[in-house]
């Protein structure tokens, strides 16, 4: 990726819907804001992170510039604003919205995995295995 990326955007590249999205956010990525990371890599190693694959594999992670990691819906907020896309996710953060789209985002990534079968996931070995995310 570009050496101007601004955010390190992890995604599960077994997952039909994260390939989709994420595809989508490159195609319209002109500055090259985003750096993507297929978590579902052989090669991909959490241990950098302080986080395990399987904490990887229950949300979606984002880390800025800065380092500063992070997960859920506000990865999703701020990978459109990366690419300049910002205004079409942005009534997700406002205020009563917020914590509706928060919970529909998580209930999304629980099910993510049996949702994905119906569209062709692949899982292996476990690879795909989500465990609850951890409390933060």
């Amino acid at each position: 990726m570009s050496q101007v990326a601004t955010l390190r955007l992890f995604y599960d590249g077994d997952c039909p819907f994260c390939v989709r999205e994420v595809r989508w956010l490159a195609g319209r990525d002109r500055r090259g804001a985003l750096e993507v990371v297929d978590i579902a890599a052989p090669e991909f190693d959490p241990s950098p992170y302080g986080r395990t694959r399987e904490e990887f594999m229950a949300r979606i992670h984002a880390c800025r510039g800065d380092g500063t990691l992070f997960s859920g819906m506000q990865v999703f907020r701020e990978a459109y604003a990366a690419v300049g896309l910002g205004w079409l996710l942005a009534p997700t953060g406002w205020w009563p919205l917020r914590p509706l789209f928060d919970l529909a985002y998580a209930a999304f990534a629980r099910n993510r995995v049996r949702l994905g079968r119906l569209f062709g996931r692949a899982c292996e070995d476990g690879r795909c295995d989500v465990a609850p995310p951890a409390r933060r």
